[in-house]
């Protein structure tokens, strides 16, 4: 069957992506980068009281953690992706609604066979160098995160991809080695110019603002793209991201008037603020997990996992971590992936200090054993449930010690080098199953777990491959269960996310993704 998609105004919901049920506005939440569950429908924040629309201004917005990289194609934090969204594009960009809509691209067509992907590309569309975008761009840019040259892709999205052409200017022909369901939310994937090698210092996209400034530990500054392709898009003429790791730190910035968006606010924050300011709060496409480096000793006995994750009181978290704000989990799914989640998950392992001793003794820690948790210091969210689950872990005789770690150190010491015993972290959401599941795959790079299972493997590559969309839940909600029953990781929750914002500002909007999305929020009076 032949597909055809054009424009902007065709708004076109991700194959089998069905979040149906996404973002309630209400308030409470957690505040840190980990998940929430489904519920109502994403609305842009109001001001209350606000009169007319002002267009131009400037506006400061809290962030806890530094880019890893300005690279879009090396970037693996979620945190910079929240930034850089405002920067870079694809040929197709996601909404607030967890939809993919053209944006470089203004048609497509998907060729029966499911192999052959054509783009066209949309008229007028320039780099913030001045220079327009052509098909040899895309081109380039999708072939270095295909790894034509290395070899080595710098994304595993593009693995199945065989080719790509540039016919035309306005012409892209991507061709696959193999079906792969999951595909067109790869095409998010943001383009850079042919041949541009600065993009670490110098970032040069397409996006509504252009990036100005990024100075280590203090700020990320963007402004506004005047050529943007979309008319009065957007209207603030300057954002700065302010670099806030602490939150209190944080929560001053906003009351005392140098930062005006503060998102991930602590639910207990919330009572604190003034009149002069709104909240925003909704769910996350987020898992906030414990994982453990399952190449090392006790780990790699599944009794052991399974003991910790029956020491692990899941709901005590919620209420006194995310008080009360956050949907437990059994496995590395978000609700609000509706077709694709599998409930029933999180009471696998009901809580039993009982259950855990047993199994501990029977893996021969009859008296328990010691570990190093090792926790992002920027995120408190994160460092707040390390030392609850300290607390329960030393109920059935684990005694852990926290280590609360930079970010940098984190990313490079823990997530690239697998050097940790346990960690706690927020694995932010993406469109596609398979790009929220494929890090456990046993080949990925990004499997810093060290889990490996070639029933997984079997299961994630049933769901990348399948065209039928029921048979594709099946294989996903099987990978699902697969991570849980080997207790691949220990899934806490996904905890609502809070934002705080002055009340002179309108039209933002939440996302199932980590972004902080500036083209719609605008200054009144």
């Amino acid at each position: 069957m032949k597909r055809q998609r054009n424009n902007r105004k065709l708004y076109t919901a991700i194959t089998g992506l069905a979040i149906v049920a996404l973002l309630a506005a209400c308030s409470g939440g957690s505040g840190k980068p980990a998940a929430g569950s489904g519920g109502g429908t994403a609305q842009p924040a109001k001001a209350a009281g606000a009169g007319e629309k002002v267009n131009g201004g400037s506006i400061v917005v809290i962030v806890p953690q530094d880019p890893d990289y300005l690279d879009p194609h090396l970037a693996v934090a979620a945190g910079t992706s929240e930034m850089m969204f405002n920067v870079y594009e694809g040929l197709l960009k996601p909404n607030e609604k967890g939809e993919i809509y053209p944006a470089i691209a203004k048609s497509y067509d998907i060729a029966p066979d499911g192999l052959t992907y054509t783009f066209k590309l949309r008229e007028g569309v320039k780099f913030h160098n001045g220079n327009a975008v052509t098909a040899e761009d895309v081109k380039y840019s999708y072939e270095r995160l295909a790894g034509k040259e290395t070899g080595k892709p710098l994304s595993p999205a593009f693995a199945s991809v065989q080719s790509i052409e540039a016919p035309d200017a306005a012409t892209v022909v991507i061709k696959l080695k193999e079906n792969n369901a999951s595909f067109l939310t790869s095409l998010t994937a943001f383009v850079i110019p042919k041949g541009y090698q600065d993009s670490n210092k110098k970032p040069v996209g397409t996006g509504p603002f252009k990036f100005v400034e990024y100075l280590p530990g203090q700020r990320l500054v963007i402004e506004r793209n005047k050529d943007y392709y979309v008319k009065d898009v957007p209207s603030l003429d300057k954002v700065e991201f302010r670099i806030i790791p602490d939150q209190e730190a944080a929560l001053a910035a906003l009351k005392s008037g140098e930062a005006d968006i503060f998102p991930r606010i602590g639910t207990e924050k919330l009572d604190g603020l003034g009149p002069e300011f709104q909240t925003v709060s909704a769910p996350q496409n987020l898992v906030q997990l414990m994982t453990y480096n399952i190449a090392r000793k006790p780990f790699n006995d599944i009794r052991v996992r399974q003991a910790i994750n029956y020491a692990v009181d899941r709901d005590e978290i919620i209420k006194g971590v995310a008080l009360g704000k956050g949907t437990k989990l059994g496995s590395n799914m978000s609700p609000i992936m509706t077709q694709y989640y599998l409930d029933g998950l999180q009471d696998t392992y009901k809580y039993s200090t009982e259950k855990a001793k047993s199994l501990l003794a029977e893996a021969g820690y009859k008296d328990g054993f010691s570990a190093t948790l090792s926790v992002p210091s920027n995120y408190q969210f994160h460092v707040d449930t390390a030392q609850v689950v300290a607390q329960q872990l030393g109920k059935v005789g684990i005694k852990l010690k926290i280590e609360p770690v930079e970010w940098a150190v984190w990313l490079d010491r823990v997530y690239k080098g697998r050097d940790y015993d346990l960690t706690i972290i927020g694995l932010d959401g993406k469109l596609d199953p398979n790009d929220i599941l494929n890090k456990y795959a046993s080949d990925s790079k990004n499997n810093f777990f060290n889990y490996k299972s070639s029933e997984f493997d079997k299961a994630l590559k049933q769901g990348l491959t399948e065209l039928d969309p029921n048979k594709r839940a099946e294989a996903y909600k099987q990978a699902q269960t697969i991570l849980t029953k080997e207790a691949a990781a220990v899934y806490i929750m996904d905890p609502n996310l809070n934002v705080a914002l002055k009340k002179t500002l309108s039209g933002y909007k939440q996302y199932p993704l980590y972004v902080q999305d500036m083209s719609s929020v605008y200054l009144t009076r």
